[in-house]
């Protein structure tokens, strides 16, 4: 039988394929697959039409305008996407705005003569991440090696797990995940938080991210804030934050006051649902408790505000 061509239009998912060894089988990606680096040498099928040096202002507005006219952000190229002649199209139908829908791919695969089987992964909690793992080790004929990955899935949660002291006591957390206007993460993001020692004072896992006011993030006066804006790295997000103004209070909020305000890398470690996470929920463990050992190059990812410089009050 003639190896699978496989084409990937998220990044958790690229990075799935390629921790179950088909890198010689990935034939195409999106624009935003970065992971491993070699993914970067896989021909683009899948562009985005927000503009590259869009603001977060300008990109909420851009989505909710493509939303309401029922649009999409995306537009795949019909052209490149036929020329791979892929078997399997791995996308997914969580997030409008973070990859291509199976929608997107209707009216492009339509007039194919060989389609492909398109797998659409939904995952709203980490049992769902690794559930997909599993179901894509199936489809791609690497059930073993998807096994394997959640074994050592399961020993890195495990090592984290046995040190995390989580009381009635634990610290409260506000997980920032857009600054303009504010979101806070939803879906795998709270059960994160939770496994990590802290308690999340807004959302609630296998929910979606929503909308929350400046004023109620002071009126929740979490101890800790984790500044971690979909895609960004941790030093955008970081530049993005210290260029802000906030509401009256904001100063006074005690994770603002004490200097636990933590820009974080959600691009690489709580945005794309996939083996990352793990480390991510690392990383989380050890901003709640500097005691728990999580290697030098987690707490290397940890970027801390530093107190007094953290945004200026209106």
């Amino acid at each position: 039988m003639a190896p699978l061509r496989i084409v990937s239009l998220l990044p958790s998912a690229t990075e799935i394929l390629f921790a179950l060894g088909l890198d010689e089988q990935i034939v195409g990606v999106s624009h935003e697959c970065d992971f491993p680096p070699a993914a970067r040498s896989k021909k683009v099928v899948i562009h985005s039409r927000i503009p590259q040096d869009a603001s977060p202002a300008e990109i909420d507005r851009l989505v909710r305008e493509f939303s309401a006219r029922g649009e999409s952000v995306y537009s795949v190229d019909a052209e490149a996407l036929r020329s791979l002649s892929p078997d399997i199209i791995v996308t997914q139908d969580l997030c409008h705005v973070c990859a291509a829908s199976p929608e997107d791919l209707a009216a492009v695969l339509a007039n194919f003569d060989h389609r492909p089987e398109v797998l659409c992964l939904n995952p709203l909690d980490l049992g769902d991440v690794w559930r997909d793992i599993l179901w894509v080790g199936e489809q791609t004929f690497r059930p073993h090696a998807a096994e394997k990955l959640l074994e050592t899935i399961g020993e890195k949660l495990g090592a984290i797990g046995r040190q995390v002291q989580c009381t009635n006591d634990c610290p409260g957390v506000a997980f920032l995940e857009w600054l303009q206007p504010i979101y806070v993460g939803g879906h795998w993001i709270p059960e994160m938080i939770e496994r990590a020692g802290g308690r999340d004072v807004f959302g609630k896992s296998r929910t979606p991210s929503f909308r929350v006011s400046p004023d109620e993030v002071v009126a929740a006066q979490p101890h800790i804030l984790i500044v971690a804006p979909c895609g960004y790295s941790a030093n955008q997000a970081r530049e993005e934050y210290r260029s802000m103004s906030f509401t009256p209070g904001w100063q006074d909020i005690p994770a603002v006051r004490t200097g636990r305000v933590y820009s974080l890398d959600a691009n690489s470690y709580f945005s794309p649902p996939g083996p990352r996470l793990i480390p991510g929920l690392g990383i989380l463990a050890n901003v709640f408790d500097p005691t728990v050992q999580v290697g030098d190059e987690i707490e290397a990812a940890i970027m801390r505000m530093p107190v007094g410089r953290h945004a200026a009050s209106t």
